[in-house]
């Protein structure tokens, strides 16, 4: 992987007169183990499905217990991490957020999209335990993550309320939640295929509409991975119907 935006920052600085500084590369730190295995069916912010549980497991150098000491005593943590299914050479300085329904351009700065000069990710998650493994090291326990299975990690920080929070903060085109839930007809005998502890968390998965905003075709069979299984599904009338539940 290049230094982040080294070309471009240094030609900038070169124009400007300033000197440019030294850029390091960006270390993976860590990856998340989650019930996605793709993309698809991802909540669209963390924090949506308080339910969704997930880990984060640090790579070998990063695998020292004093290097998370006093991080149990915050109750959410920010993830900085990375886009690594969206990495492209180019950028856009505009995009298609899926909250407009994909049928207008925003600046890309103005949105949360994963094609941007450099693939970053922030999401604030809360943070349930810290365990120490024989084998693995401190392993972070945390619930409301939207990122699938693997997500390479750049850093955590604690979040803290007096200065991440601002209840007074205008978020423009994204300020209003979506208004509705689906109905989920999940047949008792293919809700049984499911792990008890993942019930509550799909069911609510499927409810906030795992589809892109723009496609709505009725007769359309989707299939979503999440934890082990290969869920189909349609959508009609508001109501998302289940049709099978397999490994």
């Amino acid at each position: 992987m290049s230094p982040v935006g080294t070309k471009e920052l240094r030609q900038a600085m070169k124009r400007s007169g300033i000197p440019a500084p030294k850029i390091k590369q960006l270390k993976t730190i860590a990856h998340i183990e989650t019930d996605f295995p793709t993309k698809f069916g991802v909540p669209r912010q963390s924090g949506i499905i308080a339910t969704l549980q997930g880990r984060i497991v640090f790579e070998p150098e990063y695998r020292i217990a004093e290097a998370v000491r006093g991080l149990e005593e915050f109750s959410h943590i920010w993830i900085v991490w990375a886009f690594s299914e969206a990495v492209r050479e180019g950028w856009s300085p505009t995009v298609r957020p899926p909250r407009l329904g994909g049928n207008m351009r925003k600046g890309v700065f103005a949105t949360r999209s994963p094609f941007r000069p450099n693939p970053i990710g922030l999401s604030s998650v809360k943070l349930e335990k810290v365990e120490i493994d024989p084998k693995l090291g401190p392993v972070l326990y945390v619930s409301g993550a939207d990122l699938m299975n693997g997500t390479p990690i750049y850093d955590i920080k604690p979040y803290i309320a007096y200065t991440d929070s601002h209840p007074e903060a205008v978020s423009g085109f994204a300020s209003k939640p979506s208004e509705y839930l689906l109905e989920v007809d999940f047949s008792e005998n293919l809700l049984a295929k499911v792990a008890p502890e993942k019930r509550e968390s799909l069911v609510s998965v499927l409810a906030h509409d795992p589809r892109p905003q723009y496609q709505d075709d009725p007769e359309r069979v989707y299939g979503m991975a999440f934890g082990g299984m290969e869920v189909k599904f349609r959508v009609e009338n508001q109501k998302l119907i289940v049709l099978d539940v397999s490994p």
